[in-house]
């Protein structure tokens, strides 16, 4: 009798543990939920603008991309690969733009054919393929800033599809390059035309400072790279942002 009180009364306390445990877990559990969307406020503006403009030079065909869709992909995979559940929300955010940043550039590869001409095909390869390089000592140069933006023909093509950034974004580039308003007649051409001559790689970096709102030392660990690469490059896009403008 002794024995059979002590048997019942164990496996009621390892009852009550596995409950508890489980309340536990589900409240852990409910607390990453939690971490998880309040990151999403960040990233729909980051990727609605990178599909914003891939649809703009042809990349990506209208309306078939969503970034609800995209977001919820990455989210996703971040379940999939078993995330720890205690990280901190600012590790979960970063984790979910690499995510997304790789999605999205996995993206405009496979869905690059939609470029219909010869000469834009081409450039557009060549693009697609530095999507796939790792930033070098002077990579960055290479790609970023001297014949590229010196030469304003590099999407000559495209002159006729310039404007695409959103109006009411205006004035968040503008700052974020340091130029004030009142120092541009069309902010809104000027800045898709701008936009048209960065390569998408380095549009992707001034996306994720803008509209991600990210530092340069978060975007060195989203894109794997040192923080004075960033910081490199986005003083080399402000200062001929500025210099196209005289």
């Amino acid at each position: 009798m002794d024995l059979f009180v002590t048997l019942k009364g164990k496996l009621k306390k390892d009852y009550v543990m596995s409950k508890l445990q489980q309340i536990t877990d589900q409240a852990s559990q409910s607390q990453f939920d939690k971490k998880v969307l309040s990151t999403v406020q960040f990233l729909h503006p980051y990727v609605k603008h990178r599909l914003y403009i891939a649809i703009a030079r042809g990349i990506l065909p209208k309306n078939m991309y969503s970034s609800n869709g995209i977001i919820d992909d990455c989210i996703i995979r971040l379940y999939d690969e078993g995330f720890d559940i205690d990280a901190d929300p600012h590790l979960i955010k970063l984790y979910l733009f690499q995510f997304i940043d790789e999605h999205l550039n996995a993206l405009f590869k496979k869905e690059a054919f939609h470029k219909n001409t010869l000469s834009t095909s081409a450039l557009l390869k060549k693009e697609m393929e530095s999507l796939d390089e790792s930033f070098t000592v002077d990579g960055d140069i290479d790609y970023v800033m001297n014949e590229d933006l010196n030469d304003i023909s590099y999407h000559q093509d495209q002159n006729s599809n310039a404007v695409f950034v959103y109006a009411d974004k205006d004035s968040v580039i503008l700052n974020a390059m340091d130029v004030s308003n009142q120092n541009i007649k069309d902010s809104k051409k000027y800045i898709g035309k701008f936009y048209n001559w960065l390569p998408l790689r380095t549009a992707n970096i001034v996306d994720l400072y803008i509209f991600g709102h990210l530092s340069y030392e978060d975007i060195a660990k989203i894109k794997q790279i040192e923080v004075s690469r960033v910081e490199k490059i986005m003083t080399q896009v402000k200062l001929k942002f500025r210099t196209h403008l005289e």
